[in-house]
């Protein structure tokens, strides 16, 4: 009957030896975990975006602001570059 019974794993108790820290020395995780507020986000799309708007909300930076409106400027030109908008519109007539 010796088939039947499973072997029983080996338990160990280490601890380390020189560690004087708090805690468990083995846990992983991030270092700015405890800042974020996205780490584990509500599943499905509105949990997400209504996430991502209040990490956005309660971390204001301008010049996060700033770089964002770049960002979308220069993609928004390259758009009507590429669909061949005719940009002399913009330009004073002369």
């Amino acid at each position: 009957m010796g088939l039947m019974k499973l072997k029983k794993n080996k338990k160990f108790n280490y601890k380390p030896r020189y560690y004087k820290g708090d805690g468990n020395p083995y846990e992983l995780k991030h270092k700015f975990d405890d800042y974020r507020t996205t780490v584990n986000p509500a599943k499905g799309l509105k949990g997400k975006f209504n996430a991502a708007i209040d990490d956005y909300n309660h971390n204001r930076d301008e010049n996060v602001n700033r770089r964002v409106l770049i960002i979308v400027g220069i993609l928004v030109l390259l758009f009507l570059l590429i669909i061949g908008f005719d940009l002399s519109i913009f330009l004073p007539n002369s």
